[in-house]
């Protein structure tokens, strides 16, 4: 791979006349610019990182996760540029590629969540359980839906991710101009797609990263095949994709421990120890001594000026040093790997071989243990499957006749009515002349679209509506 194609400017709808002489502004800063301003981005303020519905303003939410990831992304791109040019040697990497390199990871991380559905990650699990037990049992014309569609179609379906739905976000559903989405820069697509493969081609067990998840639906495999060959990935993952998924790592990995910490999760004390237990059978300079002992000498500092909460205070300074450390060791990371990665043979995160591999797995199990199972997070996420569930079972019951002779009853009607008028112009765009079958696929990711593109506040308020709890 090279980067001068890596870095691309073009966008699938290219425009070259136009532009204002007063806009010095390059393509990648105006992506950002896009992005930020956009309803889509917005909406991130109310979708959950970990705790659903959280009513503190402390706690984060996938806006200001994203937040996080751009700027680590940003630093990460520094750190990986100069080291390319002054350490690898690469001389097909030039100097001014590194502010395209800092601008495309910052609006990637802003972007890595944008196609979440409601309710963090159980809310994709919830869609993907859905689809698993209804497709074999929804019909049209007589014959199920599972029966109906083509393999990868269903794929799409039994693997929804939230990162493909971000794909289909940006090129598609979100309506700036016409049909095109934000029309990004394809070298920003090419770094959000993590995963460049099918439903088809998902392999859990292969050992690479790229095949563990599908990076694209059925639905846009043009775009697909297109950035392919504009990138020149040939079917790997773009190199900065690496980058933007160390900086999504190293974000939620202590924000998580944090969060959790604020919440009353784990306390202080329980935090020290874990980190301890962890460093059973090192030497006592080994990493998570070191690390511990940073705890407990921020936590000294701050009871030494009388902070008024000496925990809290030490937790959010530590949490610094060890964001500051995984950088450090996803940057090394990069560098070592760095032949690999550019001609598409290397199989693992950045910071796997490192010395942040152990710390960043501790962090994810303390997180996991203590978080991510506690009983406030166990029962918000049974509520919101029965909002998810309710909402896809009205959805998907108006839609599968949607746009076809079969008039809709009333109540189908209405349910239809509630999805976006942009959502299903783009539909109506996408659709024609396709034929039936690829209609019907269409029809169900438009009831995906739509929720995907609620909030929690607003999947639950409508739960509520619907159900006749919430009538003023």
């Amino acid at each position: 791979m090279e980067w001068r194609q890596l870095l691309c400017e073009d966008r699938i709808r290219n425009y070259k006349a136009g532009k204002s002489s007063g806009d010095l502004r390059t393509e990648f800063e105006k992506d950002y610019h896009r992005i930020i301003g956009s309803a889509s981005f917005r909406r991130l303020q109310d979708k959950t990182q970990v705790f659903p519905l959280d009513k503190s303003d402390f706690i984060r939410t996938r806006l200001t996760h994203s937040l996080e990831v751009s700027s680590l992304a940003k630093s990460l791109g520094q750190n990986i540029s100069r080291k390319i040019i002054q350490e690898i040697g690469d001389e097909s990497f030039h100097e001014p590629y590194q502010t395209d390199v800092c601008d495309i990871l910052q609006c990637a991380g802003l972007l890595h969540d944008i196609g979440n559905p409601p309710f963090g990650h159980f809310g994709e699990t919830v869609i993907r359980e859905w689809f698993l037990k209804n497709l074999g049992k929804l019909t049209y014309k007589g014959r199920t839906l599972e029966s109906l569609l083509l393999p990868q179609m269903k794929g799409d379906l039994y693997h929804f991710e939230g990162n493909t739905q971000a794909l289909r976000l940006v090129t598609k559903l979100h309506y700036l101009v016409d049909e095109h989405g934000m029309n990004l820069t394809k070298g920003l697509l090419g770094t959000i797609i993590k995963y460049p493969v099918s439903s088809l081609e998902i392999n859990k067990k292969s050992g690479n990263i790229k095949d563990k998840k599908m990076g694209y639906y059925y639905a846009e495999r043009d775009i697909f095949a297109d950035l392919q060959e504009s990138l020149g990935t040939d079917g790997n993952r773009h190199p900065l994709s690496y980058v933007l998924e160390a900086a999504d790592d190293i974000a939620y990995l202590t924000a998580d421990i944090e969060d959790a910490f604020k919440k009353g999760c784990i306390t202080f004390v329980e935090l020290m120890h874990e980190l301890k237990e962890c460093g059973k059978g090192e030497k006592e300079d080994g990493e998570y001594f070191r690390m511990a002992n940073a705890l407990g000498e921020r936590y000294k500092k701050a009871l030494a000026r009388k902070v008024s909460q000496p925990e809290n205070h030490a937790v959010q300074n530590w949490m610094v040093r060890v964001q500051g450390k995984l950088i450090t060791c996803a940057t090394e990371g990069f560098a070592t790997n760095y032949r690999k990665i550019m001609d598409g043979t290397h199989t693992r995160g950045l910071l796997c071989g490192t010395e942040g591999e152990r710390l960043a797995w501790a962090l994810g199990d303390i997180a996991y243990r203590y978080a991510f199972v506690s009983k406030p997070i166990l029962k918000l996420e049974i509520a919101a499957e029965t909002i998810m569930n309710f909402l896809l079972e009205k959805f998907m019951d108006a839609a599968i006749y949607y746009d076809t002779e079969q008039k809709l009853n009333s109540v189908q009607e209405k349910m239809m009515a509630l999805i976006s008028d942009n959502y299903k112009a783009i539909y109506q765009i996408y659709s024609k002349d396709k034929g039936e079958v690829e209609k019907l696929y269409l029809r169900l990711l438009l009831v995906t679209d739509s929720i995907c593109g609620m909030t929690d506040s607003y999947a639950k308020g409508l739960y509520q509506e619907l159900n006749g709890l919430a009538i003023t």
